[in-house]
């Protein structure tokens, strides 16, 4: 007898379609802004991004960690973007013939795989960028990653969804992302996150379809593919391929045939035998299309990633009567994490939303997410296997941080966009977490109402520090004079920028009241849930 759970999808009802539709076109035209906001160079590391894309788009190889450096014409861009109007900038072309070579800068850039690069270089060669205005070409490349990463908000809706039933809590969940300034800024910067942050969530949808009994072939096809893509992409996604191997192998253990009634209770019992063979061909398939680097790395390096700073940042002793501290440690490394997670801006992160903010924001999620996403519910299998790929990107992080701490005596490495492969991930956590918290039907419609009024005005405000920081001298909000800097050395017209706020004006606020209002779950087979 099939499974209704792997047979049957939640009834997706009009009003929800909308909803969910309109939280695209916001979060989308969201990202925009923040592309056409920020001013060139001002995301981290966006000088070294942009040069690897230009090198490679100019037919430049991909040298060896530590070897890659920053061409003279980039830097030549970013002492241009200060020496006058934005109409009086070069072309590409004109700074590649006025400032030709490498510059004594490392790149570090090419510590990683080149596959976000070498799409960048094809967007920029389709593009004709040596014609282009060098911060045209560069917020051309900020608006593929916006576009690449828009549909982050179908994948949080739908993977909520997924796990709870509940349209209310996946519609939150779509919202949640605008509470996280840091997410605009790096989503919507010249970066290699950008593609890491569309196939971590495409993973982790499908990771969860598999926990909640979908195990077609082509959902594992897909499973596969999207994980091998994203281990090709950047380091940060290896963590996903254990997370996704255990997903494999307890997705129907122990479940049984006929009608659930539980949203995870998974698939029919599937043997441990198939299990195995299951997990071996989805995770060998996808080490197969996206393993390539790492083992060149462990045969030419004798490691995973390289450091691309190690020869200019050589190891060092600690003053002699001194040694590493785990307290010092923790205080710099999490209180980093903590600030660049949720909003700390700018290309050194010089710009916070407040540390007293980010403190807060990031206890009351631990607490909700720790408390109550763990209990005896139906979904407890499925939350603690999803759990696991953001876990190992933070342990991975920490002891990454910790050896290069014993090595060179700094606190370095430690950031909290490392953590948005798994953002989805996080985002089901604490979807569940609140909704037991919340308790019975009447208090979860004013949970949800709450927090789907409140979490978007974490963005705002962030954007708004953000703009008043770069486009008004630091000094407070946006201002005339801000206007008028932006009109100068801004990369598109205000009326632009006017335009897309006001798409955001208008779809954010109206997808918000309708998640607020949101009523009844779905069904699934014969799961019945609570809103």
């Amino acid at each position: 007898m099939t499974n209704p759970i792997a047979r049957d999808h939640p009834t997706i009802g009009r009003p929800e379609a909308w909803t969910i539709a309109l939280t695209t076109v916001a979060f989308s035209a969201w990202l925009v802004l923040w592309a056409v906001v920020v001013p060139a160079f001002q995301a981290p590391d966006e000088i070294a991004h942009f040069d690897a894309a230009l090198q490679l788009a100019t037919g430049a190889g991909w040298p060896a960690p530590g070897t890659m450096h920053v061409t003279n014409a980039v830097l030549a861009a970013v002492r241009e973007q200060g020496s006058g109007p934005a109409a009086d900038w070069s072309t590409v072309t004109a700074l590649l013939a006025a400032h030709p070579g490498p510059s004594s800068t490392v790149n570090q850039m090419s510590q990683h795989p080149p596959t976000a690069y070498l799409v960048d270089a094809a967007v920029l060669r389709v593009l004709h960028f040596g014609s282009l205005r060098w911060d045209h070409a560069l917020v051309a490349l900020r608006l593929v990653d916006a576009v690449a990463v828009t549909p982050l908000a179908l994948l949080a809706w739908a993977s909520v969804r997924r796990v709870t039933r509940s349209p209310r809590a996946a519609l939150v969940g779509a919202v949640a992302l605008f509470a996280v300034p840091q997410l605009a800024s790096i989503a919507a910067s010249v970066t290699n996150d950008a593609p890491v942050l569309l196939l971590g969530g495409v993973v982790v949808w499908l990771t969860a379809r598999v926990l909640t009994g979908d195990t077609h072939r082509r959902v594992l096809v897909a499973l596969a593919l999207a994980l091998g893509v994203l281990v090709a992409t950047k380091g940060t996604g290896l963590p996903a391929l254990p997370a996704v191997a255990l997903a494999l192998l307890v997705a129907g253990a122990g479940g049984g045939s006929g009608a659930t009634t539980a949203p995870d209770a998974g698939p029919r019992s599937t043997g441990p035998g198939a299990r195995v063979l299951r997990t071996v061909l989805v995770v060998g398939a996808a080490a197969v299309i996206g393993g390539w680097w790492w083992v060149r790395n462990l045969v030419r390096y004798g490691t995973l990633q390289p450091d691309g700073y190690a020869g200019i940042r050589p190891d060092q002793a600690f003053p002699a009567g001194s040694g590493p501290s785990v307290l010092h440690f923790l205080d710099v490394s999490w209180g980093t994490i903590a600030r660049t997670f949720w909003g700390s801006v700018g290309a050194r992160a010089q710009v916070s939303i407040g540390d007293l903010l980010t403190a807060v924001l990031t206890v009351v999620t631990l607490v909700v997410v720790v408390g109550w996403g763990f209990r005896r519910a139906p979904e407890r299998r499925t939350v603690a296997v999803l759990a696991v790929f953001p876990a190992l990107l933070v342990l991975l992080q920490t002891a990454s941080s910790w050896r290069a701490y014993l090595d060179t005596t700094a606190v370095a490495g430690t950031q909290g966009r490392y953590f948005f492969p798994g953002l989805v991930a996080l985002l089901v956590l604490s979807a569940v977490a609140w909704r037991r918290l919340s308790g019975g039907a009447r208090v979860g419609r004013v949970v949800g109402s709450v927090l789907a009024c409140v979490l978007p005005v974490v963005g705002l405000y962030g954007l708004a520090v953000a703009a008043g920081w770069f486009w008004n001298a630091a000094t407070g909000p946006v201002s005339a004079a801000s206007v008028a800097r932006y009109e100068a050395s801004g990369p598109v017209p205000f009326a632009v920028v006017v335009a897309v706020a006001a798409v955001v004006a208008v779809a954010l606020p109206t997808g918000v009241v309708r998640a607020a209002r949101h009523g009844a779950p779905g069904r699934v087979g014969v799961t019945t849930e609570r809103p």
